[in-house]
């Protein structure tokens, strides 16, 4: 399972301390499978997170429908866009999470 992967990473404390991050905004839930852990509230998915051999990447699932005042996130498919991360960057990570949140509940 990806999630025990995270965890024998050597990324495994930015990990765990994106993960509690993220599961403190409102109505998050995590769901753990086999190859990567979600995160999503009532409305739709959020995102996803998993360690990289330089940190942890978040793709936000609705990322391609996000406003980017950081201009942090990478991709050019009809959905995703991925934060990466070296440490963890409480401000733009609630930014894109609220934003993720709100179109979720758009629907």
């Amino acid at each position: 399972m990806q999630f025990d992967k995270d965890l024998n990473s050597i990324h495994k404390n930015l990990f765990l301390e994106t993960r509690e991050f993220i599961l403190t905004f409102e109505g998050v839930k995590e769901f753990k499978k086999e190859r990567i852990t979600t995160y999503f509230d009532d409305n739709g998915g959020l995102c996803h997170l998993r360690t990289m051999p330089d940190g942890i990447d978040i793709g936000f699932l609705k990322g391609a429908k996000m406003e980017d005042k950081f201009n942090l996130l990478r991709g050019k498919g009809k959905a995703i866009r991925v934060l990466s991360q070296i440490h963890l960057d409480q401000e733009s990570v609630r930014y894109y999470v609220e934003q993720g949140i709100a179109i979720n509940a758009k629907k």
